[in-house]
């Protein structure tokens, strides 16, 4: 005979799974991140549903949490991946946005006791997500790092002639590989420093007649 209490519990940790799962979720579908509202739904409901299968059955609930965290690591790692273009690592939050869901849906899977540090976690993942965004933000526009690259005519002063230009506008350069063809030399620099900065520095070198090429 089926049990009613449990049944109607175990509906109920299912709904708030899928609940805790969406509000994650539409942050990260929001902002076009590869795992959205139904991924991150589908994560919490997956981990709270292999909880409540091991606590029916009388297994070892950590060898069960174990399973979910591998198999959480290989979803993990299919986000995160390098952009040919810039060769920065990219996925990382959305990566760490799974992890953490499906620890929700663990909480909410045992219940009893978890319940309150489950909800704690989740307010503070939203936090996270939603608040911290905006300073992180402002964080990187004081000192972002970009790839610069000049073709100009050569002449034994023209690398360092740029370099200074970018320390005149409060930038650190750090110089790159450089080719010389015929009488046209390359310069490629590391540049890091603050947003508006960077923009003063692109508006003159745009202007300047000496350079042939430049990408930024």
């Amino acid at each position: 005979m089926i049990n009613i209490d449990f049944a109607t519990e175990d509906i109920i940790k299912l709904l708030l799974s899928c609940f805790t799962g969406a509000v994650i979720g539409f942050e990260r579908e929001y902002h076009s991140k590869s795992a959205g509202l139904r991924t991150l739904i589908l994560i919490c409901l997956g981990s709270t549903l292999f909880t409540l299968i091991s606590i029916k059955l009388g297994t070892d609930p950590s060898r069960i949490a174990a399973n979910i965290v591998t198999g959480i690591g290989f979803i993990g790692g299919g986000i995160i991946f390098r952009e040919s273009a810039t060769s920065q690592i990219t996925g990382i939050t959305t990566a760490a946005a799974v992890w953490v869901t499906s620890a929700l849906g663990m909480c909410i899977g045992f219940g009893n006791g978890l319940y309150g540090s489950g909800l704690v976690a989740m307010i503070l993942v939203v936090f996270t997500l939603y608040s911290l965004a905006k300073i992180q933000v402002r964080i990187k526009k004081s000192n972002i790092s970009r790839n610069y690259r000049i073709v100009c005519q050569y002449n034994k002063s023209t690398l360092k002639h740029y370099e200074k230009k970018f320390e005149q506008f409060g930038l650190e350069a750090k110089r790159g590989p450089q080719s010389k063809i015929n009488d046209l030399i390359t310069g490629n620099w590391i540049v890091q420093g603050p947003e508006k900065n960077h923009e003063k520095a692109i508006r003159e070198l745009l202007e300047d007649p000496e350079i042939l090429e430049i990408d930024f």
